[in-house]
């Protein structure tokens, strides 16, 4: 929900407004107010005004904080990209480091199966808005392409018996079905 839409929607619920009242008080059709709460449509010149003078809300207030928004919104992709980057770098040299380690014994590699359901579940967790391919995507794509890596340079039997392959197999099914498992357990 963008800040406009977001603004108006607590606003028209603090005044204990319905969206139909709404829309009557400030002479719009309620399909317009539904998009505009929706972030359908971002309201503008003339329909912006008569809401925010119903609403009683600082129509320029409203506009600099969502210019200020967007521009703050480039650089925090930025950030938030370099960091997805370097969470999937730290994910896979762990898996990788307790599995595919010349040095792995049998504690590495449980505590390698351990810590593919255990990162991911938290991951969840932290996430539960988002859907699970979008997670998977975010979180790991840093698995899908050492799984790919892998297999292109040592091949399948070495990823499966090293215990890599499936400790991202864990990972990933946990991530893209973890929601599924939080709401049966609510």
């Amino acid at each position: 929900m963008n800040l406009i839409a977001k603004k108006i929607s607590e606003a028209r619920k603090i005044k204990g407004l319905t969206q139909e009242e709404l829309a009557e008080q400030s002479q719009i059709n309620l399909r317009t107010i539904q998009r505009i709460e929706n972030s359908e449509n971002v309201p503008r010149g003339k329909t912006l005004s008569l809401i925010c003078d119903v609403l009683q809300i600082d129509i320029t207030e409203l506009l600099s904080k969502a210019n200020s928004q967007k521009k703050n919104n480039f650089g925090t992709k930025i950030i938030n990209g370099f960091f997805l980057i370097l969470l999937n770098l730290i994910l896979i040299g762990i898996i990788g480091f307790l599995t595919l380690d010349s040095g792995a014994n049998m504690n590495s590699l449980f505590g390698g199966i351990l810590l593919s359901f255990l990162i991911p579940f938290f991951i969840v967790l932290f996430t539960k808005k988002m859907t699970g391919i979008e997670r998977m995507l975010k979180f790991g794509f840093g698995y899908i392409y050492y799984f790919a890596l892998i297999w292109i340079n040592h091949g399948f039997p070495t990823g499966f018996k090293t215990g890599l392959f499936p400790c991202i197999l864990i990972s990933l099914s946990i991530l893209f079905f973890g929601s599924e498992f939080l709401k049966n357990r609510e």
